[in-house]
């Protein structure tokens, strides 16, 4: 295989190896593989990433690992046959940084730990990502994103005040993921100075309890839980969904300038200074009468219009889109982010990555299919032909059908 990076790329010529699952580790690994790093995807035989059969909603595929996998190898190797084992352990030895998020306990009974790694590897980046960490009373609970966001005390802050929920995409899952992809980088530019390498431990618990500081310090030092707003806030009035001629618009006036703005373009200049408006303290003090005041005057445009002149005076808002409204949004087709990106069924579109380097396009490599890269990666690390036909022969590893590469079950 031809692995040629492009030397412009962040990453180009850094190998990592993923033991991973679902949506943490596999979203810090695509985020390395679009910066340009090879990211080699070890899946188990048979089954693989059990992300692979979440839905079909692809074309065939599953659309989390349509989203999380792009540009990545996948082997597929049985690491409880010693010879699965032994070539696993042989493409840890040759890679850069290793990434995991297996059960508690797993990669350590298999010889993957990270202390136990660094000692014949001292340069390698090894990452291990868990529910709750490497001690405490919950160490070895299953940790799925609903989960760590009840505990974490997230699900306590979302919602309406009537209903308590957890958020719509897994916000748990993907501070990890954030968090990982961030060490990584971090470990990778102190080995370039000292040669060391690291091992580091991110817990999904711990990322989420870092994005709940506000709320928290409330706690701690006011006494307060914060309320669950829906889509107003605990502190700043007006900030919600008011009602337009023909559907409605989000505004939210941070300061008492942004509400001499808001109610110039609404026609009440008065109201600037009306004596329980005037302020955010008051308004949140008055919170019903803002509300029902700022919706009265809204319902006066269609959203369309109200967008406009609230752009024109510098009043923050926006209107309230669903998936069909991102994906036709005019923001992302005037700055060109769409691509297409290679998969086992074909072409299909995808967002260019978040980070967007000026003097290079990052890579958006092909969504792989179970085991397309098996034979090719292990004849890499020394395995000839024939030892390679004999692991795929006995179920250690796997390699995909050429001609059925997409299993639809269910």
């Amino acid at each position: 295989m031809d692995h040629t990076a492009d030397s412009s790329l962040p990453l180009a010529g850094i190998t990592v190896v993923a033991l991973e699952q679902a949506v943490a580790a596999p979203l810090a690994t695509r985020h390395l593989a679009d910066l340009g790093a090879r990211v080699i995807k070890i899946e188990r035989v048979g089954e693989g990433d059990f992300a692979r059969n979440y839905d079909h909603a692809v074309q065939g595929l599953a659309s989390h690992f349509v989203w999380l996998n792009r540009g990545k190898e996948s082997v597929a190797l049985d690491l409880k046959d010693p010879a699965g084992l032994a070539a696993a352990k042989a493409l840890v030895a040759r890679a850069d940084v290793f990434v995991q998020n297996s059960a508690p306990g797993a990669a350590a009974r298999l010889g993957l730990d990270g202390e136990q790694l660094r000692v014949e590897h001292p340069g390698l980046v090894v990452v291990n990502i868990s529910g709750y960490g490497t001690a405490g009373p919950r160490r070895d609970r299953k940790a799925y994103d609903m989960l760590i966001q009840a505990e974490a005390g997230l699900i306590s802050v979302t919602g309406t005040p009537d209903t308590a929920t957890k958020t719509g995409v897994p916000s748990a899952d993907i501070a990890a993921g954030l968090y990982t992809t961030q060490s990584v980088l971090a470990a990778l530019l102190r080995r370039a100075r000292t040669g060391e390498g690291a091992v580091v431990d991110v817990s999904m618990f711990d990322a989420t309890a870092e994005w709940l500081g506000h709320p928290m310090y409330m706690q701690m030092y006011a006494g307060r839980q914060i309320p669950r707003m829906g889509l107003s806030h605990a502190s700043i009035a007006p900030y919600d969904a008011y009602p337009t001629r023909d559907g409605q618009i989000l505004i939210g006036v941070q300061n008492d300038r942004g509400w001499v703005a808001l109610v110039d373009v609404l026609e009440r200049p008065d109201l600037a200074s009306h004596p329980r408006l005037a302020t955010n303290v008051l308004r949140v003090q008055h919170r019903e009468e803002c509300d029902r005041v700022v919706g009265e005057l809204t319902a006066q445009w269609t959203t369309a219009e109200l967008d406009e002149r609230l752009a024109a005076a510098g009043v923050p808002a926006a209107q309230l889109n669903d998936m069909q409204g991102l994906i036709d949004h005019p923001q992302l087709e005037a700055r060109d982010r769409w691509r297409e990106v290679d998969s086992p069924v074909g072409p299909l579109r995808a967002l260019l990555p978040p980070t967007t380097f000026r003097d290079v396009e990052l890579p958006m490599g092909a969504v792989p299919a179970l085991g397309s890269h098996t034979a090719a990666v292990l004849a890499e690390v020394g395995l000839d032909d024939d030892e390679v036909a004999r692991l795929l022969a006995s179920g250690a590893a796997q390699a995909a059908d050429a001609d059925h590469p997409v299993a639809v079950t269910g």
